[in-house]
């Protein structure tokens, strides 16, 4: 239900899978236990957290710990994960970032190329992409765009890589270390996104067979709680660009070189009057 006295019109549900079939994803709960994705090419545990959410479902915590951690406390959402790949893949080849199957373009509000500008002068100056294409996407190299990243070992337990509260922080664990001093990655995540940002240095990673890795993106300028993207100066409400077409908001972790998805986390804001809030109500 809703926490606020004027029923809003959309709420946010997210789902999550390991391509970008609906019908395959798994309800996630928002600020809530940690969910494992996996098939024949890695697997994942992933949690997502949301400051002041309202959201579907209903049992989904109205905040997380994660925000009151010294990292975390101007942040408005999280997406955290660890990542075991069951085949080596070349660290300039994956990607994260957002894509759309219909256009936007007519849907895209003023001042939407200056955002662009000042996320990439501000945030991320390797993002790269399209968003008045017919598919619109919005990648960067996933090595240079997480905020953290840390390195684990091979062969760890299966179990319980991801507690439901566990922030995670830039660095490296048992061999992982051993890793990041052969590679001469940075030891801090500011310095670490600057070294990936060179081609030369992502080629020379390789997301390794069977190692754990542990990712975390997220910021201060997506507000799913007022459903806006704030930036210095810039306040875009994504309400505005919400219809019958696009009405989702996803992240993707993917090969850019072969285009195979491993990862699809979606934000699918649901209208308040229509059947789908019924179905969402009944998950």
């Amino acid at each position: 239900m809703s926490h606020s006295n004027a029923s809003p019109k959309y709420r946010l549900a997210v789902s999550a899978g390991l391509d970008y079939d609906h019908a395959k994803h798994q309800s996630v709960q928002v600020n809530g236990e940690t969910l494992r994705l996996e098939d024949d090419r890695a697997s994942f545990d992933l949690n997502v957290r949301i400051q002041d959410y309202t959201g579907y479902p209903d049992s989904s915590p109205k905040t997380s710990p994660y925000f009151e951690h010294p990292l975390h406390k101007n942040d408005q959402y999280s997406i955290c994960f660890t990542f075991t790949p069951k085949q080596d893949i070349n660290g300039n080849d994956l990607v994260f970032g957002n894509d759309f199957d219909k256009p936007l373009r007519h849907r895209l509000p003023p001042g939407f190329n200056a955002a662009l500008r000042v996320v990439k002068w501000t945030i991320d100056s390797s993002l790269d992409g399209d968003a008045y294409a017919d598919k619109p996407y919005l990648y960067s190299p996933a090595l240079a765009s997480w905020n953290q990243f840390r390195i684990g070992e091979k062969g760890q337990a299966q179990s319980s890589l991801m507690e439901k509260d566990l922030v995670v922080e830039e660095g490296a664990d048992g061999q992982g270390l051993e890793e990041r001093s052969k590679l001469d990655i940075p030891s801090t995540a500011a310095e670490r996104q600057k070294f990936f940002q060179k081609e030369k240095n992502r080629e020379s990673f390789v997301f390794e067979i069977g190692r754990t890795y542990m990712a975390d993106f997220g910021n201060q300028y997506l507000s799913f709680s007022e459903t806006a993207i704030r930036l210095p100066g810039i306040h875009i409400p994504v309400s505005g660009m919400v219809d019958e077409d696009n009405h989702e908001l996803r992240y993707v972790l993917k090969d850019n070189k072969t285009g195979e998805v491993y990862l699809v986390v979606s934000y699918n804001l649901i209208k308040q009057d229509s059947e789908n809030a019924a179905q969402e109500e009944s998950k």
